[in-house]
């Protein structure tokens, strides 16, 4: 029966609806109910589909579009096209934030140029990795406060894009990037022979740092001086930090600015937030999925 309903439905702008339903010996009453019993179905549905949505977009805090959406619709058994997803937020008057692009800010440098030989490029641009503590990657950025800069250091696993290290301070001397890389070293395993690499900032050639790096085992890499693109993990991920996060608040102090970073970093970025580049999966569980499987391997060897 509903396939002849269907059918009415789809020649209607044909054919009289009343001489479809004789032609298919169907009632006329009874395709009009069903046309009811489904616009109800669908609206339900759809106030249903509106509600998880919105739900999605605010545990993102805003900064979800309708690829990231559909991508966890999907994780949680809710399947939805992109194309759904963006015209339920477009009539929600939901939208993801945005780059200030237009908008001039201060600026800081942060990057000078040190005078110590610079190591070989190991990495070429190329930020994949085969398994976490092999590639990692380091920048600094500065975050306005109130009551002066905040200085920001980062680790990145290239295999998981977690942030597995990270160092703030109100300065930005050797310390800040030793200290980074030293929280990195003792939440993640990183494996001998290991390639850090970094810009050619006059902390990263430091002596102090090399010798940190040595320790460990690792090998330094640099991209060239001015060049963004040869650090694109690490300047991606501080883009997404202000793009989400910084740019949307205002830091009294800096006490509040390492506050708020912290948050973002340990609870959204590593653990909750999205990420195309991993198939819509957070760092977190990319890695823990990594351990879960080897650990399989070994124990069936």
């Amino acid at each position: 029966m509903t396939d002849k309903y269907q059918l009415i439905t789809a020649e209607k702008d044909c054919y009289p609806v009343r001489n479809m339903c004789r032609w298919l010996a169907v009632s006329a009453s009874g395709f009009y109910d069903w046309i009811r019993r489904s616009s109800s179905t669908s609206t339900r549905r759809r106030a249903t589909l509106e509600t998880r949505v919105r739900a999605l977009f605010a545990a993102s805090r805003q900064t979800y579009g309708a690829r990231r959406i559909a991508a966890a619709l999907r994780a949680s058994g809710t399947p939805a096209s992109v194309r759904l997803v963006r015209r339920v937020m477009r009539q929600a008057g939901l939208r993801a934030c945005q780059p200030r692009a237009c908008q001039p800010r201060a600026y800081r440098r942060t990057t000078i140029p040190g005078q110590a030989p610079a190591p070989t490029d190991r990495v070429r641009r190329d930020f994949t990795a085969t398994r976490p503590g092999t590639k990692l990657v380091g920048d600094i950025t500065y975050i306005r406060t109130g009551k002066g800069w905040l200085y920001l250091a980062t680790v990145i696993d290239c295999y998981s894009r977690k942030v597995v290290g990270w160092s703030m301070a109100d300065h930005m001397r050797t310390e800040l990037i030793v200290d980074a890389f030293t929280m990195a070293a003792t939440r993640t395993r990183i494996q001998e022979g290991a390639t850090f690499h970094s810009d050619r900032g006059s902390q990263y050639l430091s002596d102090a740092y090399q010798r940190v790096l040595r320790h460990h085992q690792v090998h330094p890499s640099a991209g060239a001086t001015g060049v963004c693109w040869d650090n694109s993990l690490a300047e991606s991920f501080f883009g997404t930090l202000k793009n989400e996060l910084v740019h949307r608040e205002n830091y009294p102090t800096r006490r509040t600015a390492r506050t708020a970073i912290t948050e973002y970093i340990e609870v959204f970025y590593n653990r909750q937030r999205l990420h195309s580049t991993l198939g819509y999966q957070n760092p977190d569980h990319v890695e823990n999925l990594y351990r879960t499987n080897t650990a399989t391997i070994a124990g069936a060897a």
